[in-house]
Formats: C-alpha cells, sequence, structure tokens
C-alpha cells in the first residue's frame, strides 16, 4: 500500500525525490509548497525549468553554460585569454568566479576519468582543451581538478599530452593543496579557494 493518499502525490514526490541530495522527507515538503502555491507561480516554475532544458547552450568555446553560443566569460575583452583554468563542471566555475580572484577563462571537462565508472579520455572534453592551446596562444594551464585519485588521474593524463605539444613556454600548474584532499571545489569555502587558485605551484606529473 502507497504511503501516500494520491498517485499524484506520490510520482510528484518520486520526480522531485530523483534530484541529487533531495531526499523523501524533503520532496514531500517542497511538493506540498507547490501545491500551496498560485497555479500562476507553479506554471511559472515549471516553464522556467522547462526553457532551462531546451534553451540552454554549452559555449562553444570552454563548455561552459551559456545563453549564447559563446559564454560572457570567453566573450569579456577583460579577461586574460592565455591563462585557461580546466575545472570538472560548471558548478566549479561558479565557485572560482565567487571567489573574485581568477581572471583567465576556463574548460569544462564534463567529467573526469574514471574507469571504475567506464569513463576514458575520450568521454570528456580533453582533445578540445588541446585543440585550444596553439591558436589561442595559451601561456598557462591551471589544472583545479578534485583531489581525488580521479581527479589526479585526469590531472596526470592532461599533464602527458600538453607535454607532447613542445612548447616550452606554456606553464602547466595545478591549484595548491589547500583544498583538502577528497574534496570537491564546490563544496569548499571561497576565502581557501581562492587562495588555492593565488598560490597555484608547478604541476610536476
Amino acid at each position: 500500500m502507497s504511503d501516500y493518499p494520491s498517485i499524484l502525490l506520490e510520482n510528484a514526490v518520486n520526480q522531485v525525490g530523483s534530484l541529487p541530495g533531495v531526499g523523501k522527507k524533503t520532496a514531500l515538503r517542497l511538493v506540498l509548497h507547490l501545491l500551496r502555491q498560485s497555479d500562476k507561480d507553479v506554471e511559472a516554475f515549471a516553464g522556467s525549468l522547462t526553457r532551462l532544458k531546451n534553451e540552454v547552450k554549452y559555449c562553444r568555446v570552454c563548455h561552459n553554460i551559456s545563453d549564447q553560443e559563446v559564454c560572457p566569460i570567453c566573450a569579456s575583452h577583460h579577461r586574460d585569454k592565455q591563462t585557461i583554468c580546466v575545472v570538472e563542471n560548471v558548478q566549479d566555475v561558479m565557485s572560482i568566479e565567487n571567489t573574485g580572484q581568477y581572471n583567465g577563462v576556463y574548460h569544462v571537462l564534463g567529467g573526469i576519468i574514471s574507469p571504475m565508472d567506464g569513463v576514458g579520455p575520450k568521454d570528456v572534453e580533453i582533445d578540445s582543451l588541446i585543440a585550444r592551446i596553439e591558436p589561442e596562444q595559451i601561456k598557462e594551464v591551471i589544472l583545479a581538478l578534485p583531489t581525488t585519485m580521479e581527479g589526479d588521474t585526469t590531472n596526470f593524463y592532461i599533464y602527458r599530452r600538453l607535454s607532447a605539444l613542445q612548447q616550452p613556454e606554456l606553464r602547466i600548474s595545478q591549484i595548491a593543496r589547500g583544498v583538502a584532499v577528497g574534496n570537491e571545489l564546490e563544496y569548499t569555502d571561497e576565502i581557501t579557494l581562492g587562495r588555492s587558485i593565488i598560490n597555484r605551484v608547478e604541476f610536476k606529473g
């Protein structure tokens, strides 16, 4: 027998509960909250999600989320276009931007290499990163990936690919280990993350 008095309620709770970090109790509370809102507010809420899914773009340069073909960061004339910070996902871009300590551009991999999960180098945006180095005259690549085994594996793979370009003027660095081992960047406080970027060190491979 269902725990819910309505199949419609149960279906809505199951959908909301499928979101990361949302348990059944939280999902029920959110659904009941929406149920109490006006039709106009609920339609606006649902419409914003539908438009997000249907209309959002990924920057053709760095793969960040954007409303345009090129994201505002890549399009800005005030950014250091010769420094690329390599991150796992869009949340990491937001986290680093919130520190106010970085003025270069980004490259969003959309994941990290994880053989245990069947994710290889071809499954993330590494080839497109390598393709940017020479045309954009990149001077530094900052590796800002999670301080996990998978993050380190991805760092080393990218380092090898960049080293094979034989561009001695290209600096390869990584954020300082002020970020605790095993941490995701999006859960690191802004001060610690900002200092980790400022105090970045040369990547030794």
